[in-house]
């Protein structure tokens, strides 16, 4: 789940006044405020792709969510009940899915991106997180921890919903993960009717920021700032924080087929383990820019694109892992996704560009 244009258009959150009597007015006007349908909604900023079968969903900027049945080619603006923007998306199958977001927003929808409903919001998180908390307290190994999770939970709580979640992760249309900003973390064993804190369950002292997650079995995997990594050997019940390669922070995090372990972020810097994070081999590109995002392909590959627009693909040959595919859009790009006739789609913060299966050429 959780890319480096995003992280642009968070650091703008995060310049912003949490405290502030009107930024808690906006926040919550935009939770109660249904997404507005915009002509050029193509061309917004959009931050995250998924499938829904053989649709495409596309999220981004005040709650647009933009679908697509015809691999790309043509878009339509979907029904959102909140105008907050969208970083994450992801269906478990053609109908259900769940996009999360801006204050702590988490949608559903049941007819594959149609409809969305709101299952939480950054005030509810706060809430759900300190009662986690209080919980923990009486039997506590680290009775200073858990105070100082309680106290945390409070001031989340006193700043109201202004915490995004960053990515998600369903393993089937039940159980599911979601993390964000300030370790923000939360699990559903039923769809999202319910949610429960885990923040207590990870293993992640300074409170990073959480921006990806990947699961294979019962391995799952976080990335996150600062080089921020961490592995859950119990089907994502709990993490345990891994020894990072890299200082800087990780905007994506995928798996191929065969187990290979990738994460990339800043400056151009990726890395590969075969051994579920224990150790981490260098996977150099020649492009020192930002990576934002990597899917799995229908071959069980990854493709990855950078903040430039540039797309490398993991091959099996000896050598470099990652290799470069096609030429670069020479514009910032968000996320990517491969379509059902194996074209690309890229989106960004000038909107969407489609890739023939060739990706000789470009269609804006």
């Amino acid at each position: 789940m959780n890319r480096f244009c995003q992280v642009i258009v968070r650091l703008v959150w995060l310049m912003a006044m949490p405290f502030s009597l009107a930024h808690a007015e906006a926040v919550g006007e935009a939770l109660d405020t249904p997404a507005m349908q915009a002509p050029q909604a193509k061309s917004a900023v959009l931050l995250d792709l998924a499938r829904a079968g053989a649709r495409l969903v596309a999220v981004g900027e005040r709650g647009i969510v933009l679908l697509s049945d015809d691999n790309g080619v043509n878009w339509r603006q979907a029904v959102v009940p909140v105008s907050v923007s969208l970083t994450a998306v992801q269906f478990v199958d053609a109908n259900t899915g769940w996009a999360v977001g801006h204050a702590g927003v988490v949608l559903a929808s049941r007819d594959g991106g149609e409809h969305w409903v709101v299952q939480m919001d950054g005030l509810r998180a706060a809430q759900l997180e300190l009662v986690g908390a209080t919980a923990q307290l009486p039997s506590a190994s680290d009775p200073d921890a858990a105070a100082a999770r309680v106290q945390t939970a409070e001031r989340l709580g006193a700043e109201g919903a202004d915490k995004p979640f960053l990515a998600l992760q369903f393993v089937d249309a039940r159980h599911g993960l979601i993390v964000g900003a300030y370790g923000l973390a939360f699990r559903t064993d039923d769809g999202g009717t319910t949610w429960h804190s885990i923040m207590g369950q990870i293993d992640n002292p300074m409170g990073a920021h959480l921006s990806s997650i990947v699961q294979q079995g019962e391995h799952w995997f976080l990335a996150g700032e600062q080089g921020y990594l961490a592995r859950s050997d119990d089907a994502g019940l709990s993490f345990t924080q891994l020894q990072s390669p890299y200082a800087g922070s990780f905007f994506t995090l995928q798996m191929r087929d065969d187990g290979v372990l990738l994460v990339a972020g800043l400056k151009g810097n990726a890395f590969a383990s075969r051994d579920l994070g224990e150790s981490f081999q260098p996977a150099s590109v020649s492009m020192p820019v930002s990576f934002s995002d990597a899917v799995r392909t229908a071959d069980g590959q990854l493709l990855l694109v950078n903040q430039s627009g540039a797309l490398f693909r993991t091959n099996n040959q000896p050598g470099a892992l990652l290799k470069p595919y096609g030429k670069p859009l020479g514009k910032p790009v968000a996320s990517v996704i491969e379509a059902a006739d194996g074209s690309v789609t890229l989106a960004g913060f000038t909107g969407l560009t489609r890739l023939s299966p060739s990706i000789a050429t470009a269609s804006e």
